[in-house]
């Protein structure tokens, strides 16, 4: 196989140069170039042929989102990750280049002259990222009939929803379509740190008929509401006499996630059973296949978003070839079918998109 083409894009120095080294270390890596401005960056695109590019956000002259605006006007499909500071400005920053078709982000390391620590910490999070995105996932192709919503299932009394790379957009693009009236609560998963999750919030709460919230622990659970697992924090739910209520914790990661989708899935499935709905959308890794097939083992329903309009075909693509899904879609008709699924009061009209 091919070493994927890398091009670097940073106006400091010893990041390029700390960079580059990092990802020459990986035998399935090339770094083709290096470019110190987005000018430079966009003038030396078309000779050296990336399959990725690893950009800043904050550069003098041409900065990250105006250079990434360009580079989608010519190339749409390119991936693009974001290599940004972790302060408010950054994760800003960050998510308004995600909302411009940005692939996904990485937050720069707070010490770059600690070779060791800065090598372990990119092996862990960039590299993966390079990979994932440089090239699909190679899952056997399966097709998966759509399980009618009343055929042995029960109507869904909660949506928990489970999303990681390109899950900023998709969930703009699905929050957006909710009616005014829908009937259950909401709590979703995204693999965000801390400073991102409670923006994202405030961002999605501008696309929904209802506010997105970071969830609070204790709070109980109540039709129309929507809540984001923050960063850092594990989300969970657990019964109380007449309904749920919300719990944090900061237990050991999983899957190398925290928060993790497997932990509110899994409490999901424990709580709610067979009127459980769980969605994964796009997202690299494997992070929620565990808890999907806890909620089909207690007759819940899943709902996997199609390889076409994912960003990494990774979370969902286990699923599906793990045949837990009950339909497998692209994210422009997920709410029709979530609609379908979920538990309207008797006296209502079922909204249908």
């Amino acid at each position: 196989m091919k070493p994927i083409r890398v091009l670097v894009v940073d106006d400091a120095v010893m990041v390029r140069s700390r960079l580059s080294k990092i990802l020459s270390m990986d035998a399935h890596i090339e770094v083709v170039g290096v470019a110190s401005s987005g000018r430079i960056a966009l003038a030396r695109l078309p000779q050296l042929m990336p399959d990725v590019v690893i950009l800043d956000v904050e550069m003098p002259d041409l900065n990250g989102l105006q250079t990434l605006a360009q580079i989608r006007q010519s190339d749409p499909q390119l991936p693009v990750i974001m290599f940004s500071s972790m302060t408010t400005r950054g994760a800003i920053a960050t998510l308004d280049a995600l909302s411009l078709g940005a692939s996904d982000y990485v937050p720069k390391p707070n010490r770059l002259n600690d070779v060791e620590e800065v090598t372990e910490y990119l092996q862990a999070t960039l590299i993966p990222k390079i990979k994932a995105l440089s090239q699909k996932v190679p899952f056997p192709q399966k097709t998966i009939p759509a399980i009618p919503a009343h055929r042995s299932r029960s109507l869904a009394e909660i949506v928990a929803i489970g999303v990681s790379t390109g899950g900023p957009n998709a969930l703009s693009v699905l929050l957006s379509q909710l009616p005014v009236d829908f009937p259950v609560p909401i709590v979703i998963v995204q693999h965000l740190s801390a400073t991102f999750t409670k923006l994202l919030a405030e961002r999605l709460t501008v696309k929904s008929p209802f506010p997105v919230r970071e969830a609070i622990a204790g709070t109980t659970l109540l039709p129309g509401t929507i809540w984001i697992a923050p960063g850092d924090f594990h989300l969970r739910l657990e019964q109380t006499p007449f309904s749920a209520k919300l719990i944090l914790d900061q237990s050991p990661p999983q899957n190398s996630c925290r928060p993790s989708v497997d932990v509110l899935f899994e409490s999901v499935a424990e709580v709610y059973g067979d009127r459980a709905l769980g969605i994964i959308l796009t997202g690299m890794g494997q992070d929620g296949l565990r808890g999907c097939r806890l909620i089909r083992d207690r007759q819940g329903q899943i709902l996997a978003q199609d390889e076409a309009s994912s960003v990494v075909w990774g979370m969902p693509g286990y699923v599906v070839n793990a045949g837990l899904a009950d339909a497998v879609l692209p994210l422009d008709q997920m709410m029709s079918e979530m609609l379908q699924r979920v538990s309207y009061p008797a006296n209502s009209i079922r909204r249908t998109i």
